[in-house]
């Protein structure tokens, strides 16, 4: 059993959390704006923590960070750099800018603390399954540390070499990902306003190239009445396709669908959709 901090227990976080919990390991949270899922894993079993400094108190083995954005990443790895033990691993799960992993773990550097990026492949119901796909960035040695801990939420991990190199793999598959995405809404908005059947479309959908989870999760929900089968929201799209769009500014025709994609996502925020997620945008006019 170890000792496992958590940061950020909200969509994704709330799902991997649960898992560390459940099997065998004291975790020990603290809470952002959404207290919903922390008071849903304290009332399982975790304990709550008020600050930063409290972590210092529990003994640490592990802390795993599932933030939105690079900035914020970086300023927590500020405060946790002074606070927790030398040799503490720091499992990231945030998905970063092309660099922004790499800034963050000479940051924990400064202090001997460990760090790997991993962040992942897969939805909240993935997480809560423990049947995540973990992009690794690490040392070696590193990598070796955190495994028994990546066991416990991902079905599958994949080591892609130093850090850096698991954010640059995360952000392509996102570009696939979020482009198969937005194809997927065009096509449903379509098919509705033309008074297609829907079933029969997406029987078809599966016969060819085209198939694919986005495509089962986001119909098989649309036929059932439900618009949230691709729980991913229009703000964290275009965040995510900002820095798919700098990663791929040597790659001109790539970063023009990334733009187009981003600019599709930047409306509904616009809108004020931007909390919504990706499949709710299809009954949005």
């Amino acid at each position: 059993m170890s000792n496992v901090g958590f940061i950020g227990v909200g969509y994704m976080g709330y799902g991997i959390a649960k898992n560390i919990l459940e099997k065998g390991n004291s975790l020990f949270v603290i809470a952002n704006k959404n207290r919903k899922p922390i008071e849903k894993i304290v009332s399982e079993g975790a304990t709550e923590v008020k600050s930063f400094e409290e972590f210092k108190e529990k003994k640490l083995n592990v802390l795993v960070k599932c933030v939105t954005n690079t900035p914020i990443a970086k300023e927590i790895a500020t405060k946790l750099s002074k606070i927790l033990d030398e040799k503490t691993l720091i499992i990231d799960i945030t998905t970063h800018n092309k660099t922004g992993s790499i800034e963050t773990e000479k940051i924990y550097q400064s202090s001997n603390i460990n760090y790997i990026e991993c962040p992942v492949m897969g939805g909240p119901v993935q997480a809560e399954e423990g049947v995540l796909g973990g992009i690794v960035g690490a040392t070696d040695a590193n990598f070796k540390l955190a495994e028994p801990y990546l066991k416990l939420f991902c079905k599958n991990y994949f080591h892609f070499g130093s850090v850096g190199m698991g954010a640059k793999s995360k952000l392509l598959n996102n570009f696939l990902t979020l482009g198969n995405a937005a194809l997927i809404n065009h096509m449903a908005k379509a098919a509705k306003k033309f008074d297609l059947d829907l079933q029969k479309l997406f029987d078809v959908a599966k016969l060819g190239s085209g198939n694919s989870a986005a495509l089962v999760r986001v119909f098989e929900a649309l036929l059932k009445g439900d618009s949230t089968g691709f729980k991913f929201t229009a703000s964290n799209s275009v965040k995510d396709l900002t820095y798919i769009q700098d990663l791929l500014k040597d790659f001109p025709e790539a970063e023009k669908i990334a733009e187009d994609n981003k600019n599709y996502f930047q409306k509904a925020v616009d809108d004020g959709y931007g909390e919504n997620f990706i499949s709710e945008l299809i009954d949005k006019k």
